[in-house]
């Protein structure tokens, strides 16, 4: 895949993180946050095995580090953040903050080279970046 293919793929990847947090929202008010979380999860445990079948192969979990796992935990506390802050927020407004939130971590986990992964320097172009990420984050939520 090819750098343009992925950034197009990052970029759905978003659009569709703004529609699936929306309608997360939407379930959270109609069964409770906590249900309607495990709801989602349980739709993506289901749409997981469902892809498994259609491409199944082995899961070595032994050939992970321990700490992966912590995706799943991450992954409820993703959509149950979400979903609080979307209903008091606005889908604009939390996503931005989501957003701002996102890039500073992966920054760190970039220059640090966190998890095992490649270290990517931060350099003055990405904090100029950073400044003018935050300074657009407050001005979406002015």
């Amino acid at each position: 895949m090819g750098k343009m293919t992925a950034l197009l793929v990052a970029l759905l990847a978003g659009a569709t993180m703004a529609i699936q947090g929306s309608l997360n929202s939407v379930l959270g008010k109609a069964v409770g946050l906590v249900q309607g979380t495990l709801v989602v999860h349980i739709v993506g445990l289901v749409t997981a095995l469902i892809l498994h079948f259609v491409k199944p192969g082995p899961i070595p979990l032994k050939e992970a580090p321990w700490y992966t796992l912590l995706g799943g935990a991450l992954g409820v506390l993703i959509i149950y953040a979400v979903a609080v802050s979307i209903p008091r927020l606005g889908v604009v407004s939390a996503t931005t903050a989501i957003i701002v939130g996102q890039v500073t971590t992966a920054a760190l986990v970039d220059h640090f080279g966190l998890f095992t992964l490649e270290p990517v320097p931060f350099t003055w172009l990405k904090a100029l970046g950073f400044v003018l990420l935050v300074a657009g984050g407050w001005l979406m939520l002015r």
